[in-house]
């Protein structure tokens, strides 16, 4: 089995194959993309998506490591001899529009556990492919950004938060109600279109919360986000305040709010929580 500080080293190897392999796709920004049908999570497949993975996969390979991908593009598949050691769950490219429209700010996302549940993630890397910026997590280990460690937000005002909110969806008019009252309530609300860079922005403190209740997110987007916030010193619970765990699968879908520390968390909940 891999040692899992092991798994730093292969996600910085990892982090510089797809910057190297989504490299000639940088002359495809702004132009028509071709689609290479629908991943397994339900999107459609771009060249550059597809680019990543090979670049995920090939390169743990090259480490002789007996895996399960769980990924957003391929869905599930197995590799080497014990493929059930691990469970490496990968989203290639968060933020693919970003991506195909110049907007820059995207990411791959890596997450390692023992099981494919996300309470069983134990290694995890959001590589910004933009800024050249890895944020890493072991277990037990802190969070790290590059080679710094990170600690989240410790402001519990909303008048002053920045809070990121995802209103990406059609069903937007279900969930109007709690929204509108946390918009009115916060400061400063944000979006930047990569869900799990997002995570990553709460975990070093440079945003204050973020809240995704579309019930459309899907857990290989955030499984790597997670650890690291988690790390950090940050807060995830359902919308509800439930401490909840999802399968590790491209189809499963959750809703979630991750907070600097519990304070605003707190307030975050007393506002987006469902009225019975």
């Amino acid at each position: 089995m891999t040692n899992r500080d092991t798994w730093l080293e292969i996600f910085a190897s990892c982090k510089n194959n797809i910057k190297a392999c989504i490299e000639p796709h940088l002359n495809m920004i702004g132009k028509p993309q071709p689609s290479l049908g629908t991943g397994a999570g339900g999107d459609p497949m771009k060249p550059v998506d597809l680019a990543a993975e090979n670049a995920i996969v090939k390169t743990i390979r090259q480490y002789d490591v007996s895996f399960t991908l769980i990924s957003e593009e391929s869905g599930v598949q197995e590799y080497g001899k014990t493929p059930k050691e691990c469970y490496v769950t990968v989203d290639p490219v968060d933020g693919t529009t970003n991506f195909i429209r110049g907007l820059p700010f995207f990411a791959s996302s890596i997450a390692v556990s023992s099981a494919p549940v996300l309470s069983a993630v134990y290694a995890g890397i959001v590589a910004d492919l933009v800024h050249n910026t890895a944020y890493t997590a072991i277990k037990g280990k802190g969070a790290f950004c590059n080679t710094k460690r990170i600690s989240s937000s410790t402001m519990s005002s909303l008048d002053d938060a920045v809070i990121g909110l995802d209103l990406n969806t059609n069903n937007v008019g279900e969930i109007a109600p709690q929204l509108t009252r946390l918009i009115q309530k916060t400061g400063h609300i944000r979006h930047f279109g990569a869900n799990a860079l997002e995570l990553c922005y709460v975990a070093e403190g440079l945003t204050d919360a973020f809240v995704d209740i579309r019930g459309k997110l899907r857990t290989t987007d955030v499984a790597a986000g997670m650890l690291i916030l988690k790390e950090a010193g940050g807060t995830v619970t359902t919308h509800k305040d439930e401490t909840f765990d999802a399968k590790l699968d491209p189809k499963e879908r959750i809703k979630f709010v991750a907070s600097g520390n519990k304070q605003i968390h707190k307030s975050i909940i007393n506002l987006v929580k469902p009225k019975c």
